[in-house]
């Protein structure tokens, strides 16, 4: 199969990606149901999941770092195939917990090898494009696969929608084997790698706005689906809807950036995404006070907006800032994302468990208004004429 492909199948990889972490955001209520717990404790699959990434990240990235990138891929799908087949079978809350530990122990490796590894299978002239591009992947995860998991879980059951997760990893795992070059392996990681990125400051600042934005994001939306129904009394057809207009936003946002960085760069998209990201924060805190629909479908259109596109922006803006260690700088990356999804979500569920659904949009403005704070100490001097 033609290797220009390469860069597709790792993007629909990152959709898979994204479906697999954020799929228990679709169908929260249904697994409290089903599975006789609270939603609290059914949102912890994405909390204890998120620190297990947070984790294995550097790790496995650190282990794997010599394995080829074609093996190293395709296997990471594969391996998320079978635990999602698995699930069909899982008989408690303890089992499926089991599992999507294991699936995200698979899984951990897939996003910062994608990132590394597109970026030397492509001329430097368009590596920036080429990552965001890459990085569609998760902006379809949230404007179609959040959505699909969503209808599936209400008309069909939650394994049902586990298993078509599992199906579109094995297709992804297929194409990948199919597309990508053979012996392409990267720089080795080693323990001098982390010491040279814990000495770069604008490394460290970076990763600090992942984490500060992520946290945002997480305060509110993993429990968007119990929130709109408590607020609201939205249908599962209308939560399914906000997911919808969240993720087309996001690929949108996406698109946006990969036209605009070429022309104002990484920093400054950045914070104009960034402030979409605050504005829709602060547009939900209102929507909240006012229980709106209206208002709650606004902020998830300007939080998407941003969401999708920031995530682009801080990996390309990572891999600029130490392009000689980038699957490990983007591998620092990916755990700063899942610190700030445990953070984010263990708060805004001990929040909902409290029936304060006003703090939930206070906490995601104050994290995000900090992330917007630190952007500005990583902006680029300026060129010496």
């Amino acid at each position: 199969m033609n290797k220009s492909l390469a860069p597709t199948a790792l993007m629909l990889g990152n959709f898979v990606t994204g479906v697999a972490v954020l799929s228990p955001t679709g169908m929260l209520d249904d697994l409290s149901r089903a599975l006789g717990v609270s939603v609290y404790q059914a949102g912890l699959l994405i909390t204890f999941g998120a620190v297990l990434l947070c984790i294995g990240s550097p790790l496995m990235i650190w282990a794997t770092s010599r394995v080829g990138r074609r093996v190293l891929l395709a296997g990471s799908m594969a391996g998320v195939a079978v635990c999602h087949v698995a699930a069909l079978i899982a008989p408690d809350y303890a089992a499926l917990l089991t599992l999507r530990l294991v699936m995200l122990a698979f899984l951990v490796v897939f996003t910062p090898v994608a990132a590394g590894t597109v970026s030397m299978i492509v001329p430097e002239a368009s590596r920036a494009s080429s990552i965001t591009y890459v990085f569609l992947g998760w902006s379809l995860a949230l404007v179609a696969g959040i959505p699909l998991v969503t209808y599936m879980t209400a008309h069909f059951g939650w394994r049902e929608a586990l298993l078509g997760i599992g199906i579109m990893a094995a297709i992804a795992a297929l194409l990948i084997a199919l597309c990508l070059p053979r012996g392409l392996v990267g720089a080795p990681v080693e323990l001098r790698t982390w010491a040279a990125l814990g000495r770069n400051r604008l490394v460290l600042l970076l990763l600090l706005i992942t984490t500060l934005h992520l946290a945002g994001q997480f305060c509110t939306f993993p429990y968007l689906g119990p929130l709109l129904a408590r607020l609201t009394q939205a249908s599962s057809t209308t939560i399914g809807f906000t997911f919808l207009i969240f993720g087309a936003c996001g690929f949108v946002g996406n698109l946006v950036a990969m036209r605009l960085v070429g022309r104002v760069g990484p920093f400054r998209t950045s914070l104009i995404f960034l402030g979409a990201m605050l504005s829709g924060s602060l547009v939900w805190v209102i929507g909240v006070d006012a229980a709106a629909l209206p208002l709650l479908l606004t902020a998830s259109v300007l939080w998407g907006l941003g969401f999708a596109a920031i995530n682009s922006m801080q990996q390309t803006r990572l891999i600029g800032a130490a392009p000689a260690f980038a699957s490990a700088a983007v591998a620092l990356n990916t755990s700063m994302v899942y610190v700030g999804q445990a953070v984010g979500s263990a708060i805004g569920g001990k929040f909902f468990e409290q029936q304060l659904f006003h703090a939930n949009g206070y906490a995601s403005a104050a994290f995000v208004l900090l992330a917007i704070t630190v952007a500005f100490f990583t902006r680029p001097a300026p060129a010496v004429a």
